[in-house]
């Protein structure tokens, strides 16, 4: 089997990339023997990048299947060895940061965030407005931060600037993102975070609404809706109150 070989410290590139076929098909799809290997991967991820990649990519591909339940229910002990493998990683600022920052929030039960969020350059979410159902585009990017209605000839239009949450605003899963990317020196996604969990104007009716309740409300996966509330994952709640 391909993992006895990582195991046995035989891991070429080409057994890794068969790895990744058998196990988390282009880092989003997962089969059968998926979270049967999930222990293994993270016990080679203690000193392997490429098993802390791949368990990463199967917690977060657990969103798009039924198997997702069992990852949380049945291995906890290995989803919080994960995390600390992620968190730690995190530590050290790598390049990838937004890889982890995305792994972290499938950990945490925020599959919408993780699947949705980039490192706000160029991040654009479409939501309903809550009071007269237009589809609003909220931009967050270096080209501005601002809702609109989308023209597919003419663009964006009737531009609104967001309006960011101070920091004394944010709580809960906002809070947590914007802690974590203030302690590792994350500004430009610290500060995407206070626009994501601040408030957008309707371009057609003007009322305001917050972004990231609309967002969250209507992409919250089916699978996991029952397991997750607004914050974190009901497992993981206490577990990771006091840490950072």
């Amino acid at each position: 089997m391909l993992l006895d070989q990582v195991e046995a410290g035989a891991g070429s590139e080409g057994v890794w990339r068969e790895l990744w076929t058998m196990l988390c098909i282009e880092g989003e799809t997962l089969v059968p023997g998926s979270l049967a290997a999930l222990p293994r991967l993270v016990a080679l991820a203690r000193a392997e990048t490429q098993a802390l990649e791949m368990a990463g990519a199967i917690v977060r591909s657990a969103m798009t299947d039924d198997q997702g339940e069992r990852m949380f229910m049945e291995s906890p002990d290995v989803i919080a060895e994960l995390r600390e493998l992620v968190d730690r990683r995190l530590r050290t600022c790598p390049a990838d940061y937004v890889w982890g920052f995305r792994t972290l929030l499938a950990i945490e039960g925020q599959f919408h965030w993780s699947a949705a969020l980039g490192d706000f350059s160029d991040d654009f979410y479409r939501v309903a407005c809550p009071h007269c159902s237009l589809t609003v585009t909220i931009a967050i990017s270096g080209y501005g931060c601002y809702s609109a209605y989308r023209d597919w000839d003419a663009g964006d239009v009737d531009k609104r600037d967001l309006r960011p949450a101070s920091v004394a605003e944010l709580d809960g899963m906002g809070r947590w993102m914007y802690d974590l990317a203030v302690r590792d020196g994350q500004d430009r996604l610290a500060e995407g975070v206070t626009y994501l969990f601040g408030r957008a104007e309707c371009p057609r009716c003007a009322s305001v609404f917050r972004i990231a309740d609309e967002y969250a409300a209507a992409n919250l996966p089916p699978t996991l809706s029952s397991l997750c509330s607004g914050d974190t994952h009901p497992a993981w709640k206490t577990q990771y109150a006091d840490r950072g």
